[in-house]
């Protein structure tokens, strides 16, 4: 099978399980953003630019799971301090991930691949996974 086959099956079998996924999920995607709004406020969700296939950027999705509280001089406080107790739920359980289906409905990520990175990625040790679309189940 051609390298463009191939493309072209992963990315249409990522979309109907994606669909699917969330048709099936929605309900838990309802109560999973009241419960974050009611504990942390809007915006239900975190946004993070992450390196993409091909080193693209793009914006990764992921329920909030800590708050914005900063100290005297607008800085923000240490993640230990901002994590919830429904952060710390929605992390262990990997709930806070989720919204990454949306990533994969876009085309930014695939259902199996590498995880994206945090930080600093253009160094030269972070380009190894940038040949393969990112993935939520890595």
């Amino acid at each position: 099978m051609s390298r463009f086959l191939q493309a072209a099956c992963k990315r249409m079998v990522d979309i109907v399980v994606t669909a699917i996924a969330f048709f099936l999920l929605s309900l838990c995607f309802a109560l999973i953003i009241l419960a974050v709004c009611v504990t942390m406020g809007w915006p239900p969700f975190f946004r993070q630019i992450r390196p993409g296939y091909q080193e693209r950027p793009f914006t990764i999705l992921k329920f909030r799971a800590m708050t914005n509280s900063r100290d005297a001089n607008g800085r923000l406080l240490p993640d230990a301090h901002r994590l919830t107790r429904m952060g710390r739920s929605l992390r262990s359980t990997s709930l806070d991930e989720l919204p990454e289906l949306w990533n994969v409905l876009k085309g930014d990520m695939s259902i199996v691949g590498h995880k994206p990175e945090v930080g600093d990625w253009r160094s030269e040790d972070s380009n190894q996974g940038l040949e393969v679309r990112e993935g939520s189940a890595a």
